[in-house]
């Protein structure tokens, strides 16, 4: 079977992998569906003509090299179109509980569920439950106090949706534990936590 025949299927390969995918990869897929041996520098030839002829204004999106692998993207020409289906997608926000609970652990973490609705002053099994659902915070284990209750803290994806480096990079603010005449801390969250603020606009919630 001529090579050429397999540019269907790394095509597919490209589409359907997540992130970029490499010749390794591509070669190991062929080999163990059609039971052929097929070299690296074979697969690079077709990978090379199947950039070629994306280059093509017919398409939209081309395959690029990414991280060692390649992926499918869409080209620069269809930003404009690209940016406003974003916008349709991700037009919903955090609930205003789930930004609550969300600033407390970043700031207090690693903290149970408990501390952060003793500070919020109501129940937050739900803002909790739909922050690990987006993969903002995730567990950080249990505590060695009464009951061992599980920890709270925030995860990667809340590090690179912010564009911090380190927990450090969190805007200062004053402790924000209310006092005790006081239930909740929608002011203080709201005027001392603009990079949550800010990045709300654009994150989907069903809550």
């Amino acid at each position: 079977m001529e090579p050429k025949h397999f540019i269907p299927a790394i095509e597919s390969l490209i589409f359907t992998a997540p992130q970029g995918i490499r010749q390794e990869e591509i070669k190991y897929c062929l080999e163990n569906t059609f039971k052929i041996s097929i070299e690296l520098e074979q697969i690079e030839e077709l990978i090379e003509e199947i950039k070629l002829r994306y280059k093509s204004d017919e398409f939209g999106i081309e395959p690029r090299d990414v991280a060692g692998g390649i992926q499918f993207m869409s080209k620069p020409s269809q930003f404009e179109v690209i940016a406003e289906f974003i916008k349709l997608t991700n037009k919903k926000k955090l609930t205003r509980a789930s930004m609550e609970s969300l600033a407390i652990i970043a700031y207090k973490q690693p903290i149970s569920k408990s501390e952060v609705e003793q500070i919020r002053g109501v129940n937050s099994d739900h803002s909790i439950q739909k922050l690990l659902e987006k993969e903002l915070i995730e567990i950080k284990g249990r505590s060695e106090g009464p009951g061992r209750p599980i920890m709270f803290g925030t995860s990667t994806r809340f590090m690179e949706y912010f564009g911090l480096n380190s927990l450090s990079d969190l805007p200062k603010m004053k402790d924000f534990s209310p006092p005790v005449s006081e239930v909740g801390v929608p002011e203080l969250l709201e005027e001392s936590i603009p990079i949550i603020q800010e990045q709300n606009t654009i994150l989907e919630e069903n809550e």
